[in-house]
């Protein structure tokens, strides 16, 4: 089959590349000339673990290309994805603008029947607006040419998006056509095996239906958070609690772990735009308001237990940061817990060192050369470089390498025995009795007290 892909970012990528290596002709387009020209060469614009091999394999056998330009698109393509940017605007509310701009461009280019799908997370209501623009674009080349507009949201997790396309749990497609319906059971069933996890549903159904899945689970995040807290109060722990009902099978466990608040491009700004939507429906979406509240306040629980243990002024305090990453296994650092803990060590005068093992490059494009320059902040080469000389560890990402470090190293290195466990990854009573002062979320509150350091000056 000839799928079109327009735009070549996290979505449109893998998007392209697995219906490539099922066998489909693939073109991704992007008006970004640098990706474009990067990816022609082999450079990926974003970590994904199995993406670059993949994109390289299905590029050398001819399955798989990139160009700037819906025109330099040499096969009429049955299929057109649009998986562009949906950011959040001023308000709150998703920011259209590339979709309109993309289904422009399809109305002005296409020549025969296609289906047109909306993989980009967009508000309800959007596969309509879609399909105006490119019937007013047909219309101004006087062509009636048939097609469907289907909405297929993704559900792709980052770091294991590769996964989640060729094994999905589910396939949600909304459409009002017979004929899309059968060139969309063509496109998945290779990776479904079975059409019972390939759910049709009307278009609004599908394009409310990805909204909801993620403030859902935002919501899980931001209650346990929530619970944390209660619990750090009652001399609770939350890991304790976790475990019991996530064993209850009307609960479940996933996405029940505390934690130093979710990031990302999915939750903050889908939960965001589900407000916007609600609000311009006249009804007032107070779980929502919670979730996105207490995901604010857990992101300033690392920083609020630092400043408990060492002081309001952190000036002559080093603290060692493991993770910069919203999450393991990507190097995105949108709306990262990270950003908020160095912010407020910096600001309070402490000298911050970090590493990532993936989000180093990341991190020196978007955080404020002023940190760098002035060595506020120093992202180091190894993670064990950064605990030289710490009166403190905080972990944000839990990465694997992070999972079982070396002891020994660590207290050779570190000036202060503090580890500050944003994700919960440790064991407190063995972090304990290897002589550290240990602090994870709702397993414990930090002393009423501020620890006294020595301020170096020059």
């Amino acid at each position: 089959m000839n799928i079109t892909v327009i735009g070549a970012g996290y979505v449109g990528l893998v998007t392209g590349a697995c219906f490539a290596e099922l066998g489909n002709h693939v073109t991704c387009v992007d008006i970004n000339e640098q990706k474009i020209a990067n990816l022609q060469n082999g450079i990926m614009p974003i970590y994904e673990p199995g993406l670059e091999p993949m994109v390289m394999a299905n590029m050398a056998a001819g399955r798989l290309n990139f160009t700037k330009s819906l025109a330099e698109v040499s096969a009429e393509p049955q299929v057109v994805f649009i998986a562009v940017g949906t950011p959040s605007d001023k308000d709150g509310a998703a920011d259209v603008k590339y979709v309109l701009e993309a289904a422009r461009n399809i109305g002005a280019r296409i020549n025969d029947y296609c289906v047109i799908v909306d993989k980009s997370t967009v508000p309800v209501g959007m596969a309509d607006q879609v399909q105006q623009q490119i019937r007013s674009e047909l219309s101004k080349r006087n062509l009636a040419i048939q097609f469907d507009v289907v909405s297929n949201p993704e559900f792709l997790r980052e770091g294991a998006a590769i996964e989640d396309f060729m094994r999905p749990d589910r396939v949600i497609v909304g459409l009002s056509s017979n004929n899309a319906k059968k060139i969309m059971l063509d496109l998945y069933l290779p990776i479904l095996r079975s059409p019972e996890r390939l759910y049709f549903m009307n278009v609004k159904d599908a394009e409310m239906t990805k909204y909801v899945a993620n403030a859902m689970l935002a919501t899980r995040i931001s209650f346990m958070n929530e619970m944390s807290v209660l619990c750090e109060r009652m001399g609770v722990d939350i890991e304790q609690v976790r475990i019991g009902i996530g064993s209850d099978a009307r609960i479940g466990a996933a996405f029940l772990n505390a934690g130093c608040g979710y990031g990302g491009s999915c939750f903050p700004k889908d939960v965001r735009a589900l407000i916007k939507m609600a609000e311009k429906n006249d009804f007032a979406p107070l779980i929502l308001h919670a979730v996105e509240d207490r995901n604010a306040q857990q992101k300033n629980v690392l920083p609020q237990k630092i400043v408990a243990l060492f002081g309001e002024d952190l000036t002559g305090v080093t603290v060692a940061v493991w993770g910069l990453a919203f999450k393991p296994g990507t190097d995105d650092m949108r709306e990262a817990s990270s950003l908020v803990l160095l912010d407020n060590l910096i600001k309070r005068g402490a000298k911050v060192q970090a590493y990532d093992p993936v989000a180093m490059p990341a991190a020196r494009n978007i955080l404020p050369s002023e940190w760098l320059t002035s060595g506020k902040l120093v992202l180091t080469e190894h993670q064990y470089d950064a605990l030289k000389g710490a009166d403190a560890l905080a972990l944000v990402t839990e990465w694997k390498p992070f999972c079982y470090p070396d002891i020994s190293a660590m207290k050779s290195l570190m000036k202060q025995y503090i580890i500050i466990d944003g994700r919960n990854q440790y064991d407190p009573r063995q972090m304990r009795d290897a002589g550290f002062e240990y602090y994870g979320i709702g397993r414990g509150s930090i002393p009423a007290r501020s620890r006294q350091v020595e301020v170096v000056t020059a």
